[in-house]
């Protein structure tokens, strides 16, 4: 018989309407602040990890958050989600404070999480994974259900029966994005989007989130194709030793490729 998943299991797959575009100092106003995170230190014993993390996130916004490996990045999603207390600052989601919360209740404030490395159940097939992760909406109009993550995903119909451990990389991906979405968020995040995953699949992947884009969602993209955040995203943030050492729009990131080569190496 499948486990079903545990609460914490929920909250590593869970995480603003129309979709808006932020602009920088000097465009149009921001829109509405679902994500705010404010001052935030974070780490692991007695090593800090994240020194002073400042994020917003817009209802219906797009933000990629970029740099090297071992910058934060992950130690930033799992103090989000209450995976891991911080040691200072402030985190609010639609204005009501996340420190202190258990993963659970995080994950149903509305976030979802794509987690790194995908997770997903080795004993569950696609079906019950998207059935057991079902949360609000139900069959109501531009509610998230298994019907259209099959729709997002046609590849996931065809292998609904087949164990998570039975799929390849791309599809355990598809499958945790779906596995997300069911839960309704008002705020999806994915760590490391495409990584690991051959061109074709990876281009699946991409098309899929800007579909995703187009509905309204908003979301947090961490990855590492500078070229696709850029296209998707409307404001990014790059992480160095744990300090956000730049923000600002696509447009601004895509103009100035000295910050690629100084902050990603690319």
């Amino acid at each position: 018989m499948a486990t079903r998943p545990t609460g914490e299991a929920r909250a590593v797959a869970t995480s603003p309407g129309s979709h808006a575009h932020g602009q920088t100092a000097g465009g149009a106003a921001e829109p509405a602040v679902l994500l705010e995170v404010r001052g935030l230190h974070a780490g692991y014993g007695g090593s800090e990890v994240l020194a002073g993390i400042d994020l917003a996130v817009g209802t219906g916004e797009i933000v990629g958050v970029l740099g090297r490996n071992g910058m934060g990045k992950t130690t930033l999603v799992r103090t989000i989600m209450g995976l891991l207390r911080p040691s200072a600052g402030q985190i609010a989601f639609g204005g009501r404070s996340l420190v202190g919360l258990a993963p659970n209740r995080v994950a149903r404030s509305g976030i979802a999480l794509v987690p790194e490395g995908r997770q997903v159940f080795p004993n569950l097939n696609v079906a019950e994974h998207l059935s057991a992760f079902q949360r609000g909406g139900g069959d109501g109009h531009g509610a998230w259900n298994a019907t259209r993550v099959y729709e997002l995903f046609p590849a996931l119909a065809e292998r609904r029966r087949h164990l998570g451990n039975q799929l390849s990389g791309g599809e355990q991906q598809m499958l945790a994005i779906g596995r997300a979405l069911v839960t309704n968020p008002r705020l999806l995040i994915l760590d490391e989007a495409t990584e690991g995953l051959a061109p074709l699949v990876r281009e699946q992947i991409w098309r899929a989130l800007e579909r995703l884009r187009a509905s309204g969602i908003a979301m947090i993209v961490i990855d590492k194709y500078v070229q696709r955040l850029i296209a998707i995203g409307d404001r990014h943030c790059i992480l160095e030793k744990g300090r956000g050492v730049w923000q600002g729009s696509s447009d601004a990131l895509d103009a100035d490729r000295s910050l690629w080569h100084r902050y990603l190496g690319v």
